[in-house]
């Protein structure tokens, strides 16, 4: 089998076929049986093994879900067998280091750990980070094979594994669907998109495939190095390591794109508020439609075209920062439309976080501890987008529409969904006040009346036109779980401009 099969772990469940692969001798004929506990044969498959790379597929059966199951391939006299298998959903979970992060990092780590057994049914499998300067059929080494869930393998050490944003999710899913769930992780911190992105996603978006070769002047952080500055001053940044274009998109998930997956939960972006960051409006896009493609070419169909995917929307770094370019990218993250799924993002969801900041994180402002409010929107994201649950609120408050009363000098803005004012004094709305779009002259709008579903602006100072509106636009633009706006079920209303 191929290095990441094992035992114990979840293959994806029914409509779709999970895929089976595996290395063999160059033309020999493969048997690949699926059986029950007690030994009933519940399937059998036939694959031959085919060059250059001399690995055999084979797609079973859909399965309903349950387990637990052996698998067993034959090759002449030679067989392999896994076992504890069971059929559920599998999400692949990747990023960089928010994703990383693991359960032992987090808000209530002792009480994560210790409620870990509870869940033998959501199953773990971790890949080390790799980078590659070609795409590679198989993973070149595992941090964690497929495990049972227990507190010393969620909690091995710091950014290692196992990832809390996808583990949180996991468990979720399962309490929410009773399904067995499988999480793949593959996240490395402090790696840009372009280095999780094809060559095709770089020449999508006009970006040159290859930034290496050079020594840089400064790579991004990585590790254990917190110490964040607006990096990258020349104007041809040189790339090394992991954060070179294509690496880790060839190391980490072309190895993977055999796999019939359910969905995606994706946390980057910080590294991209320092590089490339307006083209992150194309980049984030054109990975999404490519992964989609790819793992859907590679399960033989089996992974939807429209693969669910569901990303985090960047928190907070620098308290008192005066620089936009988080707030840029939190922007740029919907490809500039505030919110998810658009026409340009179909099938995505998005967990906002800019108001779970932690400033007093020992891993570093840019590392907030609540994992589980992330966990808890993607969640919400994931039943209505990829489970289908029409009855479910999964996103914020979002304006439809904003009328200007000049002579009163107020601005109405109109929202989706019935507000909740948790923070009175704060300062979030921005009016573009000038006579021309750039560069715009962003005042203050204090907030005079807050309706059930409206916010009244003054534009006290604004004695000229007002050609745009924006809100929580900063690095930091509200405290913990006090932005401004929330809807009724707790969820805050995204920033937009």
């Amino acid at each position: 089998f191929a290095s990441y099969y094992g035992d114990h772990m979840v293959l994806q469940k029914k409509p779709s076929g999970a895929v089976v692969w595996g290395h063999g001798e160059l033309g020999a004929m493969v048997t690949v049986t699926l059986s029950g506990d007690s030994g009933l044969i519940i399937m059998k498959k036939t694959a031959q093994v085919k060059g250059p790379s001399g690995t055999w597929t084979t797609v079973l059966d859909p399965m309903d879900q349950g387990g637990p199951y052996a698998l067993m391939a034959e090759q002449g006299l030679e067989n392999v067998t896994l076992r504890d298998i069971y059929f559920g959903d599998v999400w692949l979970c990747s990023g960089q280091s928010n994703m990383a992060m693991t359960v032992l990092q987090v808000a209530n780590a002792s009480q994560e750990l210790a409620a870990a057994a509870r869940y033998p049914y959501v199953r773990v499998f971790a890949a080390a980070p790799a980078r590659s300067a070609v795409e590679l059929e198989d993973l070149e080494q595992i941090d964690l094979p497929w495990s049972i869930p227990t507190a010393e393998n969620l909690g091995h050490g710091n950014f290692t594994y196992f990832s809390a944003v996808c583990w949180l999710l996991g468990r979720s899913l399962y309490e929410a669907l009773g399904s067995p769930i499988g999480l793949v992780e593959v996240a490395w911190g402090g790696t840009p998109i372009e280095a999780w992105s094809s060559r095709r996603v770089l020449q999508a978006c006009g970006l040159p495939e290859d930034m290496g070769r050079e020594e840089p002047q400064i790579t991004l952080w990585h590790g254990a190095c917190f110490n964040l500055k607006p990096i990258f001053t020349s104007p041809h940044q040189q790339l090394s390591g992991p954060q070179t274009p294509s690496v880790l998109w060839n190391a980490m998930i072309h190895p993977l794109l055999n796999m019939t997956l359910r969905g995606v939960a994706w946390y980057q972006g910080e590294a991209n508020a320092f590089l490339n960051t307006d083209q992150y409006n194309c980049t984030f896009p054109a990975l999404i439609t490519d992964w989609r493609r790819a793992f859907h070419t590679g399960s033989a169909g089996q992974t939807e075209p429209l693969l669910p995917f569901g990303f985090v929307q960047l928190s907070t770094y620098r308290h008192r920062s005066a620089d936009d370019s988080f707030a840029r990218l939190r922007w740029h993250q919907t490809a500039d439309l505030g919110l998810v799924p658009n026409a340009r993002m179909p099938g995505t969801f998005m967990a906002v976080a800019m108001d779970l900041g932690d400033e007093h994180s020992p891993y570093g402002s840019i590392h907030p501890r609540d994992k589980q409010s992330v966990a808890h929107r993607l969640l919400l994201g994931a039943r209505a987008v990829a489970y289908g649950d029409k009855d479910l609120v999964f996103q914020g408050p979002y304006p439809t529409r904003a009328i200007l009363e000049v002579t009163r000098g107020l601005l109405n803005v109109t929202y989706s969904q019935e507000l909740i004012w948790r923070q009175k004094d704060a300062q979030a709305f921005e009016v573009c006040c000038s006579s021309q779009a750039s560069p715009c002259q962003w005042l203050l709008a204090p907030v005079v009346a807050v309706g059930s579903h409206t916010v009244t602006l003054a534009l006290s100072g604004c004695r000229t036109l007002v050609l745009g509106l924006r809100y929580a636009w900063a690095e930091w633009p509200c405290e913990y779980q006090a932005c401004p706006l929330y809807n009724p079920q707790g969820l805050p209303a995204p920033p937009f401009l």
